[in-house]
């Protein structure tokens, strides 16, 4: 008998194996990284390639983005018409879990404010705000799913950690969808104010 895939739950580990032959076959969940920008006083860091049917998957994962101005949020939108346009309507929704540095006040929170309703504006991927202090920033991933479809919605998802403006760690969780039976093929990362200081932005293919 052929074994071609195991589970977590498939082996008892107190009894000894031997495998012989050959692993054949494709990696499954495998990330292959397809670009990486990295910003320097960027109005926006933009993937306008790449995006398409190779991959049904695609993370976009940033490390310590840090804002030329303080109290800013990262944002990000989708295009349909290869970056031309980055207005693709949207619902979302965000809510976050925090904790600041004397102890104090460990909450967690819903806040409509982050939220989009068949909007069209760039979403914000934390509701509230990143510090500009030099050692404040945000690190996180962006997770779009499926965006080459012709017959559904974009489903989008979002998990990333921020140093908070007056010294919280804010835990924030984005997810939403954008509303269009288009192929997104573009995406723009920016601020909501001022420009990208530093920090870097992969994008990766994930195969399933």
């Amino acid at each position: 008998m052929a074994l071609s895939r195991l589970k977590a739950d498939s082996l008892n580990l107190a009894d000894n194996f031997t495998f012989t032959g050959n692993v054949t076959g494709e990696a499954v969940g495998a990330l292959n990284l397809l670009q990486t920008q990295t910003a320097s006083s960027s109005a926006s860091i933009s993937f306008t390639t790449g995006i398409d049917s190779t991959y049904d998957e695609y993370w976009f994962v940033f490390n310590n983005i840090h804002p030329a101005t303080d109290a800013v949020r990262l944002t990000f939108q989708g295009s349909t018409d290869g970056r031309s346009n980055y207005n693709t309507t949207i619902t979302s929704t965000c809510f976050r879990a925090q904790h600041d540095e004397i102890d104090g006040d460990p909450n967690l929170l819903y806040n409509p404010a982050a939220d989009q309703a068949q909007g069209t504006a760039f979403q914000k991927l934390m509701d509230e705000r990143i510090g500009n202090g030099s050692d404040e920033s945000c690190s996180g991933i962006l997770k779009l799913y499926n965006p080459s479809s012709t017959t559904y919605v974009k489903h989008f998802s979002s998990r990333n950690t921020i140093y908070q403006r007056d010294n919280y760690i804010n835990d924030n969780f984005v997810a939403g969808y954008f509303n269009t039976t288009s192929a997104i093929n573009a995406v723009s990362f920016k601020m909501d104010s001022g420009n990208i200081d530093d920090g870097t932005i992969q994008m990766f293919g994930v195969t399933q």
